[in-house]
């Protein structure tokens, strides 16, 4: 087999087999393939797409490219959960202890992030003295006796996706509703889970920037998890706007735990209800969605959800009185209150300019060797839809850079757009594909 014949025959529109796939992936993660190569079957297959068996081919390929994780010694399907990403996503550190609450056993492996805020990794790592790194027996006994553990990725997780990433990135191969499946699903497989719950983001804060790209994602995340025999659902949700109110690290977990709390911002509990009742059904807990939403609507009320988030902390090595002080987590030398100038509905707030608002303050990497204020970052006050007279309160920027508060401030400002005629918010949650449909609501 020759590479220049896979080439050739993807330049030529043709579908590869599986065994030609196999060969790049393998090849290519082993070095035995040169870039130039590479880059050309890349774009051949950005400008001729994948069908659905292609893509199976390569995110199957791509995850026996390193280390795949063995589960099996965790009592019960174990569900994981997925975001494509967006600004204020501190879902897991709500949506976690919540589920294993609940019965689901949660064993997620979770990386952390270049852009407008830390990964979930990052959040977690807020809290004094938490710890993401564990060995897999503990990570197997924290499950089966707490329902819950989230960890880092293992550098030997999906060789071939980090190097081909790279690649991608700089021959403007990215955007690739195959590749991107693909790069993404890869590592959930190969991180042993039994089910999978996608959280596909849509809108200006999202990797996805229309409704049609999002639910073409998502139908190919969730053909590649049910043709590896792992039961895959999506949700298309909304990131036009911030979710919740808290953008950074330390913050987020306060709104997370406020959640758990029974005082979390309406948008994030909705959706925090709804990963949550599709997780506990792929987990086989509820019979239904219904069922599911009950179950987590208890978790919160009874306080149970909070407790199992104390558990958490504190099995990882973390603080738990953070959960009632939070004085105890990072706080900013520094909290400026940001002024409407002018009165009127609030029509759009870019998410992802207050991102970048917040990744400015040190909220958020833009290269791996950036170092994260874990205190940094913006609590909105007001949201699309609402009111506001000239001098309300928008936000409050916590910062400890000085020299970096200007340029954040004015990158914020102009996220929010205020008009005179009343605005309706945007709904949150724009549909659901399962293996037999896509609904749209």
């Amino acid at each position: 087999m020759r590479m220049y014949d896979i080439i050739r025959k993807k330049r030529d529109n043709h579908e590869l087999s599986k065994s030609e796939i196999e060969f790049f992936v393998d090849k290519y993660s082993k070095g035995e393939i040169p870039d130039y190569q590479a880059s050309a079957l890349l774009m051949s297959i950005y400008l001729n797409k994948m069908n659905k068996e292609e893509t199976v081919y390569l995110t199957e390929a791509m995850m026996k490219s390193g280390d795949v994780i063995d589960l099996s010694d965790i009592d019960g399907i174990k569900v994981d959960k997925h975001s494509t990403g967006g600004v204020g996503d501190k879902t897991t550190i709500a949506l976690a202890p919540l589920v294993a609450a609940c019965g689901g056993p949660v064993a997620k492996m979770s990386g952390r992030g270049l852009g407008h805020t830390g990964g979930t990794l990052d959040k977690l790592e807020s809290i004094p003295g938490f710890s993401i790194e564990m060995e897999a027996d503990k990570f197997i006994k924290s499950v089966n006796e707490h329902k819950i553990a989230v960890c880092g990725q293992t550098a030997s997780i999906a060789v071939a996706d980090k190097k081909m990433y790279a690649l991608r990135d700089v021959t403007a191969t990215v955007d690739n509703i195959s590749l991107i499946a693909a790069s993404i699903m890869c590592k959930k497989l190969a991180s042993g889970a039994d089910a999978i719950l996608l959280d596909v983001k849509t809108g200006d804060g999202a990797f996805m920037k229309t409704l049609d790209d999002s639910f073409e994602l998502a139908k190919a995340m969730v053909d590649i998890g049910c043709g590896m025999n792992r039961e895959t659902i999506g949700m298309i949700t909304d990131m036009d706007e911030p979710l919740g109110f808290a953008v950074g690290n330390a913050l987020e977990v306060i709104e997370a735990i406020e959640t758990l709390k029974g005082n979390g911002p309406k948008d994030f509990v909705l959706l925090c209800e709804t990963l949550g009742a599709y997780m506990l059904v792929l987990a086989k807990v509820c019979d239904n969605f219904e069922d599911g939403v009950q179950k987590i609507r208890e978790a919160i009320n009874s306080g149970a959800a909070l407790d199992k988030l104390r558990v958490f902390i504190e099995n990882q090595g973390g603080d738990k009185n953070i959960v009632d002080d939070y004085s105890l987590l990072p706080k900013a030398k520094n909290i400026v209150a940001i002024k409407a100038p002018k009165r009127g509905y609030i029509s759009k707030i870019e998410a992802e300019e207050v991102g970048m608002a917040a990744m400015i303050l040190g909220a958020g990497r833009e290269t791996k060797e950036d170092t994260l204020d874990m205190a940094a970052g913006i609590v909105l006050e007001k949201k699309v839809g609402e009111y506001v007279n000239e001098g309300d309160v928008l936000a409050y920027i916590h910062y400890d850079r000085e020299d970096k508060f200007e340029a954040s401030k004015e990158r914020f400002i102009e996220a929010y757009s205020i008009v005179e005629e009343k605005v309706e918010p945007k709904k949150l949650i724009y549909g659901v594909v399962t293996k037999d449909e896509m609904k749209k609501f």
